[in-house]
């Protein structure tokens, strides 16, 4: 199987390593499509170990999250869930945007990102010490999450914390070549669009051109469909609804490429 690619922006790579060997929890803050899934799948593949991906949502709870009891057939049985799992069996688990998650999903973490390292099954009353390998990776968008869902600071300072931002030009260009096929020019305008539409703060955007989204317009332009309608809807469209600055957007992006 072929290992996932990821260009290395800073020193997250000497820092996840670093992180694992001492027992300690990690957190990757920064903006969607910044790589943070990505990162956290190359680590696991480079260092050999397991991994376990949650999406978290708002409906998200610890029930979720360590287990449950299930009926099967004439008898009830207990199913360790994704968080259990690798507490006990010493996997990567990598909780993307926990603090959409509920409350209680933060209070069953606390004794895994302290000197503890211990999991409290409140329905077995069994307490899981963590095994050598285990390893919790946290993510959050602290630009999407202010005055809504906030993680607060006494829960942050329990992370060593990495921040994830848009790579430099060169680095994202690269990207685009490694993961698409792209020619370089195109890889370039691509990028180029992503720049002058990231500096329009004017237009109150929610979420700004990710590294996926021109990932997603590249693929499409390197199989055939014209470059401006793959622009048009791998990256405009995914931008807004609202018709005005769609159109805006589309007119910019139509001089550029």
């Amino acid at each position: 199987m072929q290992s996932p690619y990821y260009k290395p922006i800073a020193k997250e790579v000497a820092v996840f390593e670093k992180t694992f060997e001492n027992h300690l929890p990690l957190l990757l803050k920064g903006p969607t499509g910044t790589g943070k899934s990505r990162f956290i799948e190359f680590m696991a593949d480079k260092l050999d170990k397991k991994l376990l991906t949650v999406a978290c949502h708002e409906e998200t709870s610890s029930t979720d999250l360590i287990g449950r009891y299930i009926i099967k057939g004439a008898e009830t049985i207990w199913l360790d869930g994704p968080l259990t799992k690798a507490v006990r069996e010493g996997y990567i688990i990598y909780l993307d945007e926990i603090a959409e998650a509920r409350p209680d999903v933060i209070v069953a973490i606390h004794p895994l990102t302290d000197h503890r390292r211990e999991l409290y099954i409140d329905k077995l009353g069994e307490v899981v010490k963590a095994h050598p390998d285990f390893m919790l990776v946290a993510s959050f968008n602290p630009g999407y999450q202010r005055g809504f869902k906030e993680l607060k600071p006494s829960t942050k300072q329990r992370f060593v914390a990495v921040s994830f931002n848009y790579p430099q030009a060169e680095i994202e260009q690269e990207i685009l070549i490694n993961e698409t096929g792209v020619p370089k020019d195109i890889a370039k305008k691509l990028v180029h669009i992503a720049g002058k539409i990231r500096n329009l703060t004017e237009l109150g955007l929610s979420e700004t051109v990710s590294t996926r989204l021109l990932v997603d317009a590249a693929k499409l332009i390197n199989s055939g469909l014209p470059k401006r309608l793959s622009v048009h809807v791998g990256i405009v469209e995914p931008l807004s609804d609202e018709p005005e600055i769609i159109e805006a957007l589309k007119d910019l992006t139509d001089l550029l490429i």
